[in-house]
């Protein structure tokens, strides 16, 4: 029985994370006290009063509070600026603290929900969250060694240095981010661990066996941790130069470096702390008697000073107490302002306890009640085994298990690879332990294999695009019935014209309205053969898809020379002529709103074809004059002639010469004939870029003045955070709560058009993205004013 051995082994390690899971920690870590080094502010998360405000410090000024004045469950500072998240973890303020003889601190929204984060944390200048939904760690700012949007997995101890950031995943692993982020994680490469903190440039945690473990930078003796028992330390705090620690026995504070004396020393000998966080040569901790703030330096003679005299949370309030492990903090739900409780860090023994040896007897169970119970549950798993044995010897046998092609356009929902794991993803840069899902910031490097094999991180647990299901069997008609059916194709039915031939509106004998795409007829050149191919390539690609936001496929004909393929009739035409129209009647797409409804919708048809299309396809000609709207406004994608299956080569792209439209193709594709699902995102973030400005792909600035690509108009001005200066003045200026959303589908469409396909982020990111600034335009929750400007623009 070797059941026990591993239940204790999962018990140290659970009580380990529980104990740490309500401490403070270092430079960059979620908190209720933090410190902004480059100007001394020290700021604190009010206790006992609703809301549940921030106050702060800065050398000799009085204590001040920040706005905005609502609650918020933490805090964390970087060196010129902190970040607060607001109870409920849908939404986080930062504020600029570089003036450090002004303590009107104006708050910056940067972010608003829908995804509920946790653990926010702020290094230099990246800022990061863990979603507590699952998906994994979200990021803003920063420069381009980190992620600029996802990275999926499950992690917990979310920490930042000053130019790194890591975190531990469910293998106990550290994984690391930034520009230093891969010589941390190296260091850490052999160890287990359940905490880390960091420090400038150190990193320093509890492994799985309870012993503090420092490693990084050591110029200044910082790595140079006392020795003693496992489960010694409650709480850590790392600097620039000195690192701090709680005893857990008493809550007495220990320092070690500071390039000044070697050895450990008391900063506030037998004052007893509940935890204690650093930035820069600072460091302070929350006194156990009145909840204070008080801090100190590197300087050993000098005492330590109070520096917030009011009660600040001893930690991070919860509305679940069922979440917490072991205690609550008394009167904790009066400290969290009667909205929530804060859980107590689980004490554990000085040692941790035995094991039991493998070859011990079981200990006694407690009744023979649960005696039966474990031989029923041992009867069944026998027969459960053999009964497995036995199948997977009868699908050897019979040839069951070979695989076989699928033939369902949709993919299977997959779940196992939600939260990460060894084969989740592709991955990029220090760090690579986990999948990064960088939406609409970067991209990682493709993967050798094959990138259009979208892996379990690549969120499969739903079908975020909408229904799809297998197609019915488009119907034959044949060339009398369509041409009557168009007025035998009359000019007056015109509507349009596809990437093999002319679009005319026509009415089918059952009274359903159609448009039908006639090719060109003539004798079989080269030119009538790439048109054959193209009616060929849309008839077997949307003979097999069905989805709400792809334009349907109603049946086809095909006699002699002529090919014809006949679609659902989108009455409200295509977005090109909306936003490009001389007269401007389009009084429904001229509200932010809507343009951004539109866009999403388009995205998630892309995505479709990208992610749960079996082979996933890629369009190769995304344009707004191929995304079209039904009667409804609904956007659906068309025009499937040019489009592609996955390539079959290890390279992860196609090689092939480029076809599109000028404007919306991908540099790459145009210029190296490297094809790959990054192309569609280009010329989506082009089309974006267009419903933003109201300009063409390509447009004259002036009446005789040079061609000017969208691209190269709008994105100088959105990268200086001059967004107002290119967008369509024909809509009118984003409200209060449409001034985020606009922003956010601006930010996405800069680096949807990267030069480099790497850059740029995966479609399902691009709805993520889409889905939020949706949101935001019906919901002012949080807003603070118009000029609310996101930190996470392009540094």
């Amino acid at each position: 029985m070797r059941l026990p051995v591993a239940a204790a082994a999962v018990t140290i390690v659970a009580v380990l994370m529980a104990l740490f899971s309500a401490a403070a920690d270092g430079l960059g870590s979620a908190a209720t006290v933090t410190i902004s080094h480059g100007t001394g502010t020290v700021c604190g998360v009010l206790a006992g009063a609703s809301p549940r405000s921030i106050l702060c410090a800065r050398g000799t000024q009085p204590v001040f509070s920040i706005p905005p004045n609502v609650s918020f469950d933490s805090v964390s500072g970087g060196r010129d600026f902190l970040c607060g998240l607001r109870s409920g973890g849908t939404a986080f303020f930062c504020w600029n603290a570089s003036n450090a003889s002004s303590t009107d601190l104006p708050p910056k929204r940067v972010y608003n929900g829908p995804a509920v984060l946790t653990n926010l944390t702020v290094g230099e200048d990246q800022i990061a969250a863990i979603d507590r939904n699952g998906p994994g760690i979200r990021w803003w700012r920063g420069d381009d060694s980190f992620p600029r949007f996802l990275v999926r997995g499950s992690y917990h101890s979310l920490t930042s240095g000053r130019v790194f950031s890591c975190a531990i995943d469910t293998n106990h692993t550290v994984r690391c981010w930034g520009r230093r982020g891969e010589e941390i994680q190296s260091d850490f490469k052999n160890a287990s661990m359940v905490s880390i903190v960091a420090g400038d440039s150190h990193v320093c945690g509890l492994s799985t066996t309870g012993f503090l473990v420092c490693k990084g930078s050591n110029d200044y003796g910082q790595l140079n941790a006392p020795s003693g028992p496992a489960f010694e330390f409650s709480s850590l705090a790392l600097g620039e130069s000195q690192s701090c620690a709680v005893r857990q026995a008493n809550g007495t504070v220990v320092c070690w470096g500071g390039g000044g004396e070697s050895g450990t020393y008391a900063p506030m000998n037998t004052t007893s702390f509940q935890f204690v966080v650093a930035g820069g040569n600072l460091t302070c901790g929350l006194t156990s008697i009145n909840f204070s703030v008080v801090c100190w330096g590197t300087n050993r003679s000098n005492p330590a000073v109070t520096v917030i005299p009011l009660p600040i949370l001893p930690g991070i309030c919860t509305a679940d107490q069922n979440s917490c492990t072991c205690n609550i903090v008394p009167d904790s739900a009066r400290l969290c302002s009667g909205s929530g409780v804060i859980c107590s860090p689980c004490l554990s023994p000085a040692s941790p306890p035995p094991l039991p040896s493998p070859s011990a007897p079981p200990p006694p169970l407690t009744s023979r009640k649960t005696s039966k119970r474990w031989l029923a549950f041992g009867i069944v798993g026998s027969v459960g085994a053999f009964a497995g044995v036995c199948t997977i010897i009868y699908c050897l046998w019979t040839g069951v298990c070979r695989n076989k092609k699928v033939h369902n356009s949709v993919r299977p929902n997959i779940t196992a690879g939600e939260h990460g794991g060894a084969n989740s993803g592709v991955t990029s840069g220090a760090g690579a332990g986990g999948s990064i899902l960088p939406s609409p910031f970067t991209s990682p490097p493709g993967s050798r294999s094959r990138i259009f094999r979208r892996q379990g991180s690549r969120v499969m647990r739903r079908q975020r695009s909408g229904p799809s299901s297998f197609k019915d069997r488009a119907e034959e008609f044949t060339f009398t019935q369509l041409a009557a059916a168009t007025k035998n194709f009359s000019l007056e039915t015109k509507i349009g014209a596809g990437s093999f031939g002319t679009v005319y509106k026509g009415k089918l004998p059952d009274g359903r309205e159609v448009a039908i795409k006639r090719s060109e007829s003539g004798p079989r050149t080269k030119k009538f053969q790439e048109k054959e191919s193209a009616f060929q390539s849309e008839l077997a690609f949307l003979s097999r898809l069905h989805h709400k936001h792809l334009v349907g496929l109603v049946g086809y004909c095909e006699e002699e020379e002529e090919r014809l393929l006949v679609y659902e009739y989108m009455k409200n035409g295509a977005l090109y002529d909306h936003l490009h129209s001389k007269d401007n009647t389009s009084t429904v797409l001229n509200s932010w709103k809507m343009r951004i409804k539109v866009l999403l919708d388009a995205a998630r048809g892309i995505e479709y074809l990208h992610n749960y299309a079996v082979p996933p396809i890629i369009h190769r000609d995304i344009k707004s004059s191929n995304i079209l709207l039904d009667g409804n406004w609904v956007a659906r994608v068309s025009d499937f002639g040019l489009s592609l299956m996955e390539p079959e080569s290890d390279s992860g792209h196609l090689s092939m010469r480029a076809a599109g439209t000028v404007g919306y193709m991908d540099p790459e594709y145009y210029g190296l004939h490297h094809l790959t699902v990054k192309s569609d995102v280009y010329g989506l973030g082009v089309v974006m870029l267009e419903v933003l400005t109201g300009k063409r792909a390509i447009f004259k600035d002036k009446e005789e003045g040079n061609p000017t690509s969208v691209v190269d108009y709008a994105v100088p001005s959105i990268g200086a955070g001059d967004l107002g200066r290119v967008l369509d003045t024909r809509v009118g200026p984003p409200g209060p709560h449409e001034a985020e959303a606009v922003e956010l589908v601006a930010y996405t469409a800069v680096h949807c058009v990267s030069l480099e396909g790497r850059e740029r982020p995966f479609m399902a990111d691009i709805v993520a993205n889409l889905e939020s600034a949706l949101a935001l335009c019906d919901d002012s929750r949080g807003s603070i004013s118009s000029n609310s400007i996101s930190l996470a623009s392009v540094d």
